[in-house]
């Protein structure tokens, strides 16, 4: 069984920035996926500069990156993993005014 799926949103801000959010199930958790979820949320300005991701592939496990630095995330649930991830792009967004 592959990867199912269950959340693509894609919304583009006035200025031109990128904000999308994938997430699937996959088939069984496993050690290093734990909660049984991949997952990629991105926010980038309109010159494809990379400001704000939250990801977990492979061999790296839940980190995010703001800017330039990477650091490890710790993952509870979907919804404080999007409400983290919003509150990165509010304060990315107020840094760049």
């Amino acid at each position: 069984m592959r990867a199912k799926l269950i959340y693509w949103e894609k919304y583009i801000y006035a200025d031109g920035a990128i904000r999308e959010m994938v997430l699937w199930q996959l088939p069984e958790k496993t050690t290093e996926n734990p909660h049984g979820l991949q997952y990629r949320l991105y926010y980038g300005l309109v010159n494809g500069t990379c400001e704000v991701r939250y990801d977990n592939e492979t061999s790296k496990g839940d980190h995010r990156h703001i800017r330039n630095r990477e650091e490890s995330y710790q993952f509870k649930n979907v919804e404080i993993l999007v409400t983290d991830f919003l509150e990165d792009i509010d304060k990315a967004r107020r840094d760049l005014k």
